[in-house]
C-alpha cells in the first residue's frame, strides 16, 4: 500500500490532541487518531477517518497499524513524559517524515528537541504569549510568530482613522503590508491606496518591535 497523501497521525487524544485531529480531518486530510484509552478513541471514532487503540510506546504496534505510511506525526501524550518521548522516538524509527510533539514543561521540550522532533509545542506558554500580545494592544486581533523576531499581525483600524487613506498611516519601511480584510473579503493593497473603514484589518509583516511601535500609534 502506498503512502497516504496529506496524512497525519495524532498520538494522544486528550483535549489538545482531539481538537487537532478533528480539525485536520475537517480540513479534508487523512487522519489516524491513536490512544490507549478506549473511551477517548470511541469518542472520536465518528469524527476521524481512522482510529486505533494501542500503546504508542510499542514500535511493533505502530508498524502494524500502518503509521509508517503517514507523512506527519503529532505526539500529544499528556503528563506521561516517558511514553511521550518513546512515542516520538518510535515515529522517527519507523520513518514518519515530520514529527511534532506537545511538551508539558521546558525540560520535556528540551528532551523532545534533542531526540529529533521537528517542532515542539508548549501550549500554555504559546497561548500566554498570544494573549499578552493582544492584551498589550487592543488593535491587535491576532498574530503569528515566524521566528527570528518576525511576526504577522492582524491590526484593526479604529473609528478615528475611518476615511483616511492607507498611505496616511505612514507605515515604517521595515513593515510590509500583506493586504487588508474588509469583513470576510481579502483586498490586495499592492497597487492600491484604499480609503480605510472602521474595523478594516491590516495584515502586516515585520519585526515584533516595529509592529508593536506602529500598533501603539494607531
Amino acid at each position: 500500500m502506498g503512502r497516504v497523501s496529506r496524512s497525519f497521525v495524532v498520538i494522544g487524544l486528550g483535549a489538545f490532541g482531539s481538537v487537532v485531529a478533528s480539525e485536520l480531518a475537517r480540513f479534508g486530510n487523512q487522519v489516524l487518531g491513536i490512544d490507549k484509552d478506549p473511551r477517548r478513541v470511541s469518542m472520536l471514532a465518528d469524527q476521524l477517518p481512522s482510529v486505533a487503540i494501542l500503546d504508542a510506546s510499542d514500535e511493533g504496534a505502530l508498524r502494524e497499524a500502518g503509521v509508517d505510511r503517514y507523512d506527519v506525526g503529532l505526539v500529544s501524550i499528556g503528563n506521561d513524559l516517558e511514553n511521550s518521548v518513546i512515542a516520538a522516538m518510535n515515529l522517527r524509527l519507523i520513518g514518519v517524515g515530520t514529527i511534532w510533539a506537545k511538551a508539558e514543561s521546558r525540560t520535556h521540550h528540551r528532551i523532545l528537541s534533542k531526540i529529533g522532533a521537528d517542532r515542539v509545542i508548549l501550549p500554555g506558554l504559546e497561548m500566554g504569549r498570544h494573549a499578552a500580545q493582544m492584551l498589550n494592544n487592543p488593535a491587535v486581533q491576532d498574530y503569528v510568530a515566524l521566528g527570528n523576531g518576525f511576526s504577522v499581525v492582524n491590526l484593526m483600524i479604529p473609528l478615528r482613522l475611518s476615511g483616511r487613506k492607507l498611505s496616511d498611516l505612514h507605515i515604517d519601511s521595515g513593515i510590509e503590508v500583506l493586504g487588508m480584510m474588509r469583513g470576510t473579503e481579502y483586498r490586495s493593497t499592492r497597487d492600491d491606496d484604499p480609503v480605510l473603514q472602521t474595523n478594516d484589518r491590516l495584515l502586516l509583516l515585520g519585526k515584533r518591535v516595529d509592529l508593536t511601535r506602529f500598533g501603539d500609534q494607531l
